[in-house]
C-alpha cells in the first residue's frame, strides 16, 4: 500500500487542478468578475498561509532584509498579480480545456527561459539535447494549433441538460476572440514562466519556502485589490454569494494554493518532480470530461491535437532533462535544493564547491538552476 501511495497522491493533485479548470471557467460564464476573483483568490490564500507561516517559521522571519522583501514583490507582481489576471481573462475568451492543455507548456517555456538565460544548456549532439529543443518545437506547434485551428466540434459528454451557472462561453466565442485568448494565455505563462526563475533565484538567497510562499500571497493580495479596484467600479459585482462565484474562491484558495501545495511537496520529496510532470496529462483528460460533461462545454479537435502536441513537448524536455541529471547526478559533486511553489517544483544545483574565489564565480552555462520540472497551472 505504501509503494502506492504517490500515484494516488499524484492523480488526487491532478484532479484538484482539473476541478479548478472547470470551477474557475464556471464562475467567469456566470458573469464573476476576473479580477475580483483573483484578489479573493489570493486573499484566502494569505489567510490560510500566512498564520502557518508565522507559526512555524517565526524565527526566520526576522532574518528577510528589505532588498528581499523587494525581490518578493516583485516576483509576486510577475508570477501572481499579472499572470493570474493574464491568464484568468485569456480563458474567459477560451475554454476550459485550452487552459489545462497550454499549462504542459510551463516547463518548456521555463526551460526556454532558462537557456536563453544561460541558465541551462543543450548539448546538440547528445540525446537530450535533442529531446529538449524537440520538446520547444512541439510546444510551438502545439500553441498554434490551438490558437489558429478550431476544427470541428465534438458532441459534449452530457447531451440533455447542464449546470445552469454555465454560460457556454466557448461554444459562442468568435475566431478573434479565440485567437486573442490563446494568445494571451501564452504571454500569462511565459510571465509565469519569468517568475520561476525569478523564484528560483530568490529561493537559493532564501531557501524558506512557506515564508517565501506566504510573503508573495500577501502582497499580490495587495496588488490584486489595487487592479480589482481600478477594473471594477461597482461594489455590488464584489458581493459574494452562495453560488459558484464563492466555491471557486474557496476551492481555488484553499483547497489549491493550500492543500495541493503540500501534496506537491510531499509527493516531488518522495518520487521526485519528473515523477509528479508525468501525470501532467491526466489534469487535461479529466478536464475535457468534466467540462464537457458539467459545463457542457463544445470541445473542439484542434484543443485536443494541441494538447496531445503540448504533452509530447512536456515529455520530449522532461525525458531529456532526466537523462541530463542521471548523468550529473553520478559525479556526487554538487549540492541541491528541490525547491517547491505551490503550482511548481524545480531543482536549484549549485555548482560552486569548495571555497575561496570560487565560491564568488558567476555559474557557466549549464550550472546554477537546473530546471526538471513539473505543474498544472497557477
Amino acid at each position: 500500500m505504501e509503494e502506492k501511495k504517490p500515484y494516488v497522491i499524484a492523480m488526487m493533485i491532478q484532479v484538484m487542478y482539473a476541478g479548478m479548470f472547470v470551477v474557475t471557467k464556471a464562475a467567469f460564464d456566470h458573469g464573476f468578475n476576473t479580477f475580483v476573483f483573483i484578489f479573493y483568490r489570493q486573499a484566502a490564500a494569505t489567510l490560510l498561509l500566512l498564520p502557518l507561516a508565522l507559526l512555524l517559521e517565526r524565527k526566520s522571519v526576522r532574518s528577510m532584509s528589505f532588498m528581499l522583501l523587494l525581490k518578493l514583490f516583485f516576483c509576486a507582481f510577475i508570477g501572481n498579480t499579472f499572470s493570474l489576471n493574464l491568464y484568468n481573462v485569456s480563458m474567459k475568451f477560451t475554454s476550459a480545456t485550452v487552459a489545462s492543455a497550454a499549462s504542459n507548456s510551463l516547463p518548456v517555456i521555463t526551460f526556454f527561459l532558462a537557456l536563453i538565460t544561460r541558465m541551462e544548456s543543450v548539448k546538440l549532439r547528445s540525446s537530450s539535447g535533442i529531446a529538449k529543443l524537440a520538446g520547444v518545437a512541439l510546444c510551438f506547434a502545439g500553441v498554434m494549433v490551438l490558437a489558429l485551428y478550431k476544427g470541428p466540434a465534438l458532441n459534449p459528454v452530457n447531451h440533455h441538460h447542464h449546470l445552469v451557472f454555465a454560460g457556454g462561453g466557448d461554444a459562442t466565442s468568435s475566431r478573434e476572440e479565440w485567437i486573442r485568448g490563446t494568445l494571451l494565455m501564452v504571454v500569462a505563462n511565459v510571465t509565469w514562466s519569468m517568475w520561476i526563475v525569478l523564484q528560483a533565484a530568490v529561493l537559493k538567497e532564501f531557501p524558506n519556502k512557506m515564508l517565501v510562499t506566504a510573503t508573495q500571497c500577501v502582497f499580490s493580495a495587495v496588488q490584486t485589490l489595487v487592479v480589482a479596484v481600478a477594473a471594477e467600479r461597482d461594489m455590488a459585482r464584489w458581493k459574494l454569494r452562495l453560488d459558484i462565484s464563492l466555491l471557486a474562491v474557496l476551492y481555488t484558495g484553499l483547497v489549491v494554493t493550500g492543500v495541493s501545495y503540500y501534496l506537491q511537496a510531499w509527493c516531488v520529496e518522495l518520487k521526485g518532480p519528473v515523477f509528479l510532470a508525468m501525470s501532467n496529462p491526466l489534469c487535461l483528460l479529466l478536464t475535457i470530461f468534466c467540462s464537457s460533461f458539467f459545463l457542457a462545454e463544445i470541445v473542439h479537435l484542434g484543443s485536443i491535437l494541441g494538447g496531445i502536441l503540448l504533452v509530447g513537448g512536456l515529455y520530449s524536455v522532461l525525458w531529456g532533462k532526466s537523462n541530463e541529471m542521471a548523468v550529473v547526478d553520478g559525479n556526487g559533486d554538487e549540492q541541491q535544493i528541490i525547491c517547491t511553489t505551490s503550482c511548481y517544483q524545480f531543482r536549484i544545483r549549485d555548482g560552486s564547491v569548495g571555497g575561496g574565489e570560487d565560491d564568488q564565480r558567476q555559474p557557466r552555462a549549464g550550472e546554477g538552476i537546473h530546471i526538471t520540472a513539473s505543474t498544472s497551472t497557477v
